[in-house]
Formats: C-alpha cells, sequence, structure tokens
C-alpha cells in the first residue's frame, strides 16, 4: 500500500485522551518564570509547584508504581493532576511547575498537555527524596532568572469539592507570603481523624484569616484525635504551602544545610531533555529523605496557617475515597459497569468488565484488567500488608497496570505464557518507536487499523490493515506511524525470555537509554 494512501485513509481524526501523544516542543530552560511584580501587589502572578511523585500504593490496584493515584481520574472526568490545575484557575498564576519521576514524565507531559498546559516545566526527581529536597529544586528553578515569585505548592493527589474556597484562601494568604512568611493551609477538621497530622493554632496573625502555628502534631490515636476536635484549635495539615522562593531557601539553609547543600550540587548540574529538567544524580541521591514539616515548618518562626473548609480530601485509602465521592441513597459508590442488589455503604469499581454483587455491607471491590480487590471498608488499611506480600513475590502487578503508557503511545498485554507474549500496541499519529533490537525474541506484527512504516535491516515497508511482517531475533527494526489515526497492531512475541528490559536502542528521539 503506498504511504500516500495510508496518509489519507481515516478521514476523520480520532482523539485517544489516554494515549500520550508525540511530545516534541522543546523549553528554553532560562526562559523568565514570572512578570516583574511589586510586592505589595495582591495580584503578583503565583508559580504553582504541583508534587506529582510517590506511589500512592494504598489505592491499589488502581494505583501502581508507575501510574499513581495522581495521573487518574477516579470521578469518570479529569485525573487528580489535571484537577490540581484547574483549581488554582481563578488565580494570577503563571505556567506551573510539576515535579514528578523518571518513569512518569511522559505521562505528566501528556496529561498537562490535555488540558492545555504545554508550557509547564517538568522537573524530574533522580529519586524520591521527600518534600524538603522536591520544593528546593523547584524554588532554585524559581530563581533561574533573578526572579524571587511566591510559590503555591501543591499535592498533586488531593480532592476538593469547593476549588472556589481554596483560591479565595490563597488569595487572603498571599499578602504574608509577599512579607516573607511561610503559609500553610490548614483544613477545618470534620470528624476524629487518625490518619493526618495535626497543627496547632495560635493567635491570629494581621487582620486577614491567618494564625500563627503554636505546633505541628503528629499523627494521634482515636482518643487525642477526639480531644482535639472536642477542645477545638486543631486543624489537618493538609500540605498546601505558600512562600516566596527566597524565603524557603533561606529557611533551609538555616535549619537544614545539608539538604540545601546536596539540592544545589544536584542543580547545579541541571540539563534540559526535551520538555523536561534533569539535575545530578549523583549529588542528590546524597540528599537526606526528609519532608517540609520536619526540615523546616516546624522549626521556623515565620509560620502561619491559614484555615480553610473546601471539602478536602488526600484521597488516602479506599474509605476515603468512598467517603469523598458521589453516593445513592444506600451509600454506595458504584464506578463502571456494576450491578448491586440489597447492598448499602459500598465503594465499586469495575474498571473493564461487569461487577456484579448481592448483599454487600460497607465493602470495596476494585476490579482492574490484571487484578481484584476486596475488602471490608474498615479494614481497607490492612492493604500495606498485603503490598509488603506481593513485594516479597515480586509481583508485576505492583509496578504496572496491564496497560503500560509509552511517550510514543501504549501496550496491553492480552496474554502470556511459556515462551510466548501477546501485545495490542497503539501508536499515536506521527509517533515513532526507537530503533532497536532484542537479543532473546522475535516479533510478529499484525496491522488492525491504520498504517505502519516499518523499519527490518535494511528494508522499509509500508503495511496497512490485515497485513502483517516479521522481526527475527537480533534484527534492527523500528515501528512508526506516519498516518492521521492511531495506528493499532497485534504484537506476537516468542523467545527464551520476553522482558522489557532485552532491548537495545540505537536511536530514540525521546531520549531513551
Amino acid at each position: 500500500m503506498p504511504l500516500s494512501n495510508c496518509l489519507r485513509s481515516g478521514a476523520a481524526t480520532v482523539l485517544v485522551a489516554s494515549v500520550p501523544p508525540v511530545i516534541s516542543s522543546r523549553l528554553t530552560f532560562t526562559r523568565k518564570l514570572i512578570m516583574p511584580h511589586s510586592p505589595d501587589d495582591p495580584l503578583s502572578p503565583i508559580l504553582p509547584v504541583i508534587l506529582a511523585g510517590g506511589s500512592g500504593t494504598r489505592l491499589w490496584p488502581l494505583s501502581r508504581k508507575h501510574y499513581a493515584k495522581q495521573y487518574l481520574s477516579l470521578d469518570g472526568t479529569t485525573t487528580l493532576l489535571q484537577a490540581t490545575v484547574a483549581r488554582i484557575g481563578g488565580l494570577p498564576c503563571v505556567a506551573p511547575l510539576v515535579i514528578c519521576n523518571e518513569e512518569t514524565r511522559f505521562l505528566a507531559a501528556e496529561q498537562m498537555r490535555q488540558i492545555g498546559k504545554d508550557g509547564a516545566l517538568i522537573l524530574l526527581e533522580p529519586a524520591g527524596r521527600n518534600t524538603a529536597p522536591a520544593i528546593a529544586l523547584a524554588a532554585l528553578q524559581a530563581q533561574v532568572d533573578g526572579d524571587d515569585p511566591v510559590m503555591l505548592v501543591m499535592p498533586a493527589d488531593h480532592k476538593m469539592a469547593a476549588p472556589d474556597v481554596f483560591a479565595d484562601a490563597v488569595k487572603a494568604a498571599t499578602p504574608h507570603a509577599q512579607t516573607g512568611q511561610l503559609v500553610t493551609f490548614g483544613i477545618n477538621p470534620s470528624y476524629a481523624e487518625t490518619g493526618y497530622g495535626y497543627i496547632r493554632t495560635g493567635d491570629s496573625v494581621g487582620r486577614g484569616p491567618a494564625l500563627s502555628v503554636a505546633a505541628f502534631v503528629e499523627k494521634p490515636d482515636a482518643t487525642t484525635a477526639a480531644d482535639y476536635l472536642a477542645t477545638g484549635g486543631y486543624l489537618w495539615n493538609s500540605g498546601i504551602f505558600l512562600f516566596r522562593a527566597s524565603r524557603y531557601l533561606a529557611e533551609l539553609e538555616t535549619h537544614r544545610p545539608d539538604v540545601l547543600a546536596a539540592c544545589r550540587a544536584a542543580f547545579a548540574g541541571k540539563a534540559g531533555d526535551l520538555d523536561f529538567l534533569r539535575f545530578d544524580a549523583e549529588a542528590f541521591l546524597a540528599c537526606p529523605d526528609v519532608s517540609i514539616d520536619y526540615a523546616v515548618m516546624e522549626h521556623t518562626n515565620e509560620a502561619v496557617v491559614v484555615p480553610i473548609d473546601p471539602g478536602w480530601s488526600d484521597v488516602g485509602s479506599w474509605a476515603a475515597l468512598w467517603a469523598a465521592s458521589e453516593k445513592d441513597a444506600d451509600g454506595n459508590c458504584a464506578i463502571g459497569d456494576v450491578i448491586s442488589l440489597q447492598g448499602s455503604g459500598n465503594y465499586i469499581n469495575a474498571g473493564s468488565r461487569l461487577v456484579a454483587a448481592v448483599g454487600l455491607q460497607d465493602t470495596v471491590v476494585v476490579e482492574t484488567k490484571d487484578a481484584v480487590f476486596v475488602a471490608p471498608k474498615n479494614r481497607v488499611a490492612e492493604i500495606k500488608e498485603l503490598i509488603t506480600q506481593m513485594t516479597a513475590d515480586s509481583r508485576p502487578e505492583l509496578d504496572h497496570h496491564r496497560v503500560v503508557y509509552r511517550p510514543w503511545g501504549m501496550y496491553d498485554s492480552v496474554d502470556a505464557g511459556h515462551r510466548y507474549q501477546v501485545k495490542r500496541i497503539t501508536v499515536n499519529p506521527g509517533a515513532k518507536l526507537s530503533l532497536q533490537k532484542h537479543h532473546h525474541r522475535a516479533e510478529h506484527w499484525i496491522v488492525v487499523r491504520g498504517c505502519a512504516k516499518v523499519t527490518r535491516g535494511d528494508e522499509t515497508l509500508v503495511l496497512s490493515e490485515n497485513q502483517s511482517t516479521y522481526i527475527p531475533l537480533g534484527e534492527i527494526h523500528a515501528l512508526e506511524n506516519p498516518g492521521k489515526i492511531p495506528l493499532e497492531l497485534i504484537e506476537v512475541q516468542s523467545g527464551s525470555y520476553l522482558g522489557e528490559d532485552d532491548i537495545v536502542r540505537f536511536a530514540d528521539k525521546y531520549g531513551r537509554a
């Protein structure tokens, strides 16, 4: 089939929102992040810093090591990452900084592109070192052109039912941040929660809603939490902060100079890579693992807290997600193809097939293509023990879903057995897999939709629907979608070893080794 015919096939452009497209734009890392501003201007631009690292194993099997909860659409519309960006839409913000890890970088970039935030700069942590170092890297980047913006630091995995309430609180807190104070936001507690840290409040600060911070309190037991709720003066610690980049770095220098020194060394070795900013891995790995609370907020004399009640949840467990979700008259939350009879208080999530239940009470059922989780709602915290057991057993279901996203598209592992594996591969329009070879497997490709341009040794083939080709073991090859619609093909692998690490790359447009 001629290539020109492939390019014309399928007149309508098809958008597959869940598949990352080719990311070809390159950022200039010395660009100015914010406009010049006056310290007294309450409408000065704010730099959002979105913390999108972490594994989120408490929401397994939806959340996986390489597909954490911030990238999930728990309400069927936007993902938690996208909702985090959307809730600051009414604030005078510039393009955000997103901090994530190596494995999820293309997923983060795609989700930002889907909501029109292509200008977001994505900082890649060489390894997880908690929030204090991550925020330090963001603060150093924020000052790269001599600016000193007010940074709004937000975890990407929270839900808020009333984002306008949050936006109003940020506006009220901005003058405090502009004059050098470190603002955190405390959630007015609605029940005696033992899974959150608390903030004990002090006197009013200024004429706004801010209060002094008397103490940060560790997660309490049930009796202590009930006392906090009864006596008042305690707020849930939301992990959301507002401060100038320079003030945070100055406080870090005072209280944890070892953290700042390691981050400065890592930042000195920064390098741009497509839409991402990388840091010196060796220097960053030497950085202590410490949260912003332990490193700075518990020691500074400049901390203030603004109480808010935006319908907040950290979505830290299946029970918390049930509490934050819409429910029917019987208290059931059902997502996907669910039939539930004579049940109440349940959370049932059917990801890929029908889930039918009779007589369930206060139960969590989560179904994905490769795993099912079932537990009484009051015992979902014991998923930690389950994860420990699965880790000891090296279960692959902890790392990836059956569907795995790549910068060029995705693949779905349909079937596997002794010496064979079958995948359904989707390649985005204009995308290309790396020029590569395998030492231990051969591959058969059958095109089921779209057009494939195949490099096989010295040959170049153009395949249309219902055509196929064979890639012998050890043959250098590449796959490209030159068409206007997604390319879908079935890949049958056969050989002595079928792991994803059996790839020798010779050229890759996404900068992978």
